[in-house]
């Protein structure tokens, strides 16, 4: 008997896009079931009574919750395959650092960019760009995050990129003079069957969003 996995996720999410990536690129074989956010299931409820969200990985019938300790996790259990997390100590302590980053920073002025409208919206757009200002710097003249590695930090970040970049949902959100390397690691990862795999079609994305706007309206 193998290993039973399963990933409870909703398939907008960006962060349960990250878990599919690290499972995609450790070639695991999982279940991804949906879940209906406005009436979870009992077994979302049970799996994670916490913070009853997504994305939960349950392994062999034990829960993950958040995203992040899934992806390491993952990155754990499946060591042989694909290292996410480098495996020297200090590389590791800074790889966790800024996936940390893109999680307490990059992610809270995109939502509010996608919840605020007038000078908020504007206000979060300018902080996200000024934090893809540290990722360029950091980014050097490497392929990834994870140097010559496809790692913890690319998983982190290319969820949210892709929504504001590799999709065109946004006109001319990032300047592709301005962040040059930002936008070839993009490219880069999008080419990655682990990240093309785990994405919703551009259309479906696209319709859903419209969908929501005329709800609101």
């Amino acid at each position: 008997m193998g290993d039973e996995v399963i990933l409870l996720n909703f398939w907008l999410s960006p962060y349960g896009i990250r878990v599919r990536i690290a499972l995609e690129e450790k070639g695991i074989k999982y279940e991804n079931r949906e879940e209906d956010l406005r009436n979870k299931s009992p077994l979302l409820l049970q799996m994670n009574p916490v913070h009853k969200k997504i994305p939960v990985l349950i392994h062999n019938g034990k829960p993950i919750c958040e995203s992040l300790i899934a992806v390491e996790y993952i990155d754990e259990v499946w060591k042989d395959q694909s290292p996410l997390l480098p495996s020297n100590p200090y590389q590791r302590a800074q790889a966790r650092f800024w996936a940390n980053y893109v999680d307490t920073e990059l992610y809270k002025h995109a939502l509010r960019f996608w919840t605020t409208e007038g000078e908020e919206r504007e206000g979060a757009r300018k902080e996200f760009l000024e934090c893809l200002k540290l990722f360029e710097e950091q980014l050097g003249d490497e392929p990834y995050f994870g140097g010559n590695n496809f790692g913890i930090v690319d998983v982190a970040l290319v969820p949210l990129f892709c929504y504001f970049y590799t999709f065109s949902l946004y006109d001319n959100f990032i300047s592709e003079a301005q962040y040059p390397k930002i936008i070839s690691w993009a490219k880069r990862c999008t080419q990655k069957e682990s990240v093309s795999k785990s994405f919703p079609s551009e259309e479906l994305v696209k319709e859903y969003l419209s969908q929501k706007r005329q709800h609101k309206g």
